[in-house]
C-alpha cells in the first residue's frame, strides 16, 4: 500500500465481492449462450478449414526456406534484448525512444500508460514487434500460390489483432482504471451488453455499434419528402416532391444497394444525396427493396432485374409519360443496373436508358479485394449449402463479414468499449445504418457470388444469360459516369476502372477520395476529399491514375455538369415540376415506405431482444 492510502473498508469488500458474484454469474450465462450457438454449419466449417490449410501451407513453406526462419528468429531475439535493455533503462528513469511505434492512424494504443508507463510500455512493444514480425515472416514466404498467400496474410491478420493488448482487461489501461472507478460494474454492464449482441446474431458477434433508440426510419432519417406510388413483391418505388418550379424532361431512377437499405443515400437532410439530386431540379424515382425472408428464396438476378429496374421504369412511364430514364446506381445496384442495361440492348430496347451513373460498382471482378479471401470455391459451396437450408443468407452474417474487412474499426474497438469499459455506444446515424441489415435471397446471392465474385462472367461476352438472353457489357452503347473512390475497400477502384473499358459507348470515369461511403455520400459544402479526373481511358488504372487532375470539392457537380452538357438532362427541355400522384399512378403511402423499416428480426419472425 501506498504512504497515506487506506485500503478498501468492510463496505467497499462487500460491494467488490457482490460484483464479482454478479460478473461469475453472467459469465456462466454467457457460456450457456455461447454452447447454443455453436451449431455445425457448413460455410463456418469451410472457412476454418481454409484458415487450418493456409497456415499450414504457411508452415511448410517455411520449413522449405531455413535460412528465412533462422533470419526470423535470429532478428527476433536481437529484437527482443533491445526491448528487455530498453525496459530496464525505462524503469530507472531515462527516457528510451521505442524500438517499434504504432502504425499512423491506429488508435487503439492513444492512452499515455502506453508511453509513461514503463509496464505498458513494454507490453505494447512486444504486441508491435511480434506483429510486424508475423507481417514481414509471411511478406517473404516463396514457393506459396498468390491466393493462398494473400489469404495466410488475412487470417494471421485476424489473429494478431485479436491478440492486441487492448483487447484483455488486465493489459488494457483504461480498462484497469475503469474497474476501480466502478467496482467492477463495468464487466457486469459488459457482460450484459455481451449477452444481448449475442442473441441478435447470427453468425459471429454483432456488436452494437450506436444507440439504436437515438434513430428512426422517417423521423430523423430517410426524411426527403415524397411518396411511394407504386409496389410488387420486391420493391417499392418513390417518386420524391420536387422542389424547383421546373425540373429536367427526363426522369431519374435511382437503383441503390440491396445489401444494407437505400437510406445511406438519404441519411440526413445536409449530406442527402437524394434531397440534392431533388435540389437540382431532377424528378427523383428510387427503389426501396424489399427485406427479403424464406418466402423470398427463389428470386433470381433475373427478378431482381425484371421487378426492379425494368418495372420501375414502365412505372415512370405511367407516373411521368416519358419512354426513357436516365439509371442513377450504387453498388451491387450499379451491377444490376449494368446488367439491365445489356439486356435492354440485347433486346432492342436500350434507348429506354438515356444515361446510366455507377457509383462504387464492380463489373469486372479480377480483384474483389479481401473479399475473395472468403470466397473460395469451397468456402463458397459452404455458404451455398446454407442458403439451400435457409432459404436466405442472414444480413447479420454479411455485416459481421464487412466488419472483420476494418477489424479494428468495426469490430475490436466496439468490443472494448462495449463489453470491456461497459460503456453505452453513442448515438451515430451512420452507424445507426450500418447496423440496419437486409437478408440476401438464396436464389440470387448465391447466384451473384458464383457468377460475379469467384467466376467474372460479366465481364465476359455472353458470360451470363438472364431469361435466356445471353448480355454483353461490351454492345452497351449508352453514355456512362463511372466514380469510384480511392480508398474503397468493397469495391476496389482497380476492379471498378476495368468496367469502366467494357462499353462501347461515350464512357467518363472520375476518382474520389475516402472510401466506399464517405466518397459517394461527399456534399459539396462539405469540400471534403476532392476528386481526380481524366478524359483519357489507358488500358491500366495506373496510367489513367498518371494523367488525371485533382480537383478540390464533391464530385456532385461535376457529375451534374456531365449530365446537364450531355443532353442527359437538358436545361433547354424543362417542363414543369411533376408532384407525386398526378400521373397514372396512385399514393400508396407517404416515403420512405413500409419496406425499409422491415428488420431482420421482424422478417424472420424473431423476438426482439427488448421483449426477450
Amino acid at each position: 500500500m501506498q504512504p497515506g492510502l487506506e485500503g478498501p473498508s468492510q463496505a467497499e469488500w462487500e460491494e467488490w465481492n457482490a460484483q464479482l458474484q454478479e460478473v461469475g454469474q453472467q459469465y456462466q450465462a454467457l457460456l450457456q449462450d455461447l454452447l447454443e450457438k455453436m451449431a455445425p454449419d457448413a460455410a463456418a466449417d469451410t472457412i476454418h478449414t481454409d484458415m487450418r490449410e493456409a497456415f499450414q501451407a504457411g508452415a511448410e513453406s517455411l520449413m522449405r526456406n531455413p535460412q528465412l526462419l533462422w533470419q526470423t528468429k535470429a532478428c527476433l531475439l536481437q529484437d527482443q534484448w533491445r526491448l528487455w535493455q530498453n525496459g530496464w533503462r525505462a524503469v530507472s528513469g531515462e527516457a528510451v525512444e521505442p524500438l517499434v511505434v504504432p502504425m499512423p492512424g491506429d488508435r487503439r494504443f492513444q492512452d499515455e500508460a502506453w508511453t509513461q508507463d514503463p509496464c505498458y510500455q513494454a507490453i505494447l512493444q512486444q504486441y508491435l514487434l511480434f506483429s510486424r514480425t508475423v507481417e514481414g515472416l509471411i511478406e517473404q514466404l516463396e514457393g506459396l500460390p498468390e491466393q493462398q498467400k494473400r489469404n495466410l496474410a488475412f487470417y494471421a491478420r485476424q489473429l494478431v489483432n485479436a491478440m492486441a493488448p487492448t483487447n484483455f482487461i488486465t493489459t488494457n489501461p483504461e480498462v484497469m482504471r475503469r474497474i476501480q472507478e466502478t467496482r467492477g460494474q463495468n464487466l457486469v454492464d459488459g457482460l450484459t451488453q455481451l449477452r444481448k449482441d449475442l442473441a441478435n446474431s447470427s453468425d459471429g458477434l454483432n456488436v452494437t455499434m450506436t444507440d439504436r433508440s437515438a434513430f428512426e426510419i422517417g423521423r430523423n432519417v430517410a426524411v426527403t419528402p415524397g411518396h411511394v406510388v407504386f409496389e410488387n413483391e420486391l420493391i417499392q418505388l418513390i417518386q420524391y416532391t420536387p422542389t424547383t418550379d421546373t425540373v429536367f424532361k427526363t426522369p431519374l431512377l435511382v437503383v441503390p444497394p440491396w445489401i444494407n437499405k437505400y437510406y445511406i443515400l438519404d441519411l440526413r437532410q445536409d449530406n442527402s444525396l437524394v434531397k440534392w439530386l431533388v435540389d437540382q431540379g431532377h424528378t427523383v424515382f428510387l427503389i426501396s427493396w424489399r427485406n427479403p425472408g424464406p418466402e423470398q428464396r427463389d428470386l433470381t438476378w433475373a427478378d431482381y432485374m425484371q421487378m426492379g429496374p425494368i418495372t420501375a421504369m414502365e412505372a415512370i412511364g405511367q407516373a411521368c409519360g416519358e419512354k426513357s430514364v436516365n439509371l442513377f446506381s450504387y453498388c451491387v445496384g450499379g451491377t444490376l443496373a449494368a446488367s439491365t442495361v445489356a439486356y435492354l440492348t440485347s433486346t432492342r430496347r436500350g434507348r429506354k436508358v438515356k444515361s446510366v451513373t455507377y457509383m462504387a460498382t464492380l463489373q469486372d471482378f479480377r480483384d474483389p479485394g479481401e473479399l475473395g479471401v472468403l470466397l473460395s470455391e469451397p468456402i463458397l459451396a459452404g455458404i451455398e449449402a446454407r442458403l439451400e437450408q435457409n432459404g436466405y443468407l442472414d444480413g447479420r452474417s454479411m455485416a459481421y463479414t464487412f466488419n472483420l474487412l476494418r477489424e479494428n474499426d468495426l469490430f475490436w474497438s466496439f468490443y472494448v468499449s462495449n463489453y470491456l469499459k461497459g460503456d453505452n455506444p453513442a448515438p451515430f446515424d451512420l452507424l445507426y445504418w450500418n447496423t440496419d441489415g437486409t437478408n440476401l435471397p438464396a436464389g440470387t446471392h448465391g447466384w451473384y457470388l458464383r457468377h460475379m465474385y469467384l467466376e467474372n462472367r460479366l465481364a465476359q461476352p455472353g458470360g451470363i444469360e438472364l431469361d435466356g438472353v445471353k448480355i454483353d457489357l461490351r454492345k452497351i452503347s449508352t453514355p456512362s459516369y463511372f466514380v469510384s473512390t480511392r480508398d474503397d475497400h468493397i469495391a476496389k477502384w482497380n476492379s471498378t476502372y476495368y468496367g469502366a473499358l467494357l462499353p462501347k459507348g461515350p464512357v467518363t470515369f472520375v476518382l474520389g477520395g475516402s472510401g466506399h461511403i464517405a466518397g459517394i455520400v461527399n456534399p459539396p459544402h462539405r469540400n471534403k476529399y476532392g476528386y481526380w479526373t481524366n478524359s483519357e481511358l489507358p488500358d491500366t488504372h495506373e496510367e489513367w491514375f498518371e494523367g488525371a487532375e485533382f480537383h478540390e470539392g464533391s464530385w456532385w457537380p461535376h457529375w451534374q455538369q456531365w449530365m446537364t452538357e450531355g443532353g442527359y438532362a437538358d436545361p433547354d427541355k424543362r417542363v414543369p415540376a411533376r408532384q407525386p400522384g398526378e400521373g397514372e399512378l396512385p399514393l400508396l403511402e407517404e416515403a420512405p415506405g413500409r419496406y425499409v423499416r422491415a428488420t431482420i428480426p421482424e422478417v424472420l419472425g424473431e423476438v426482439p431482444s427488448s421483449q426477450a
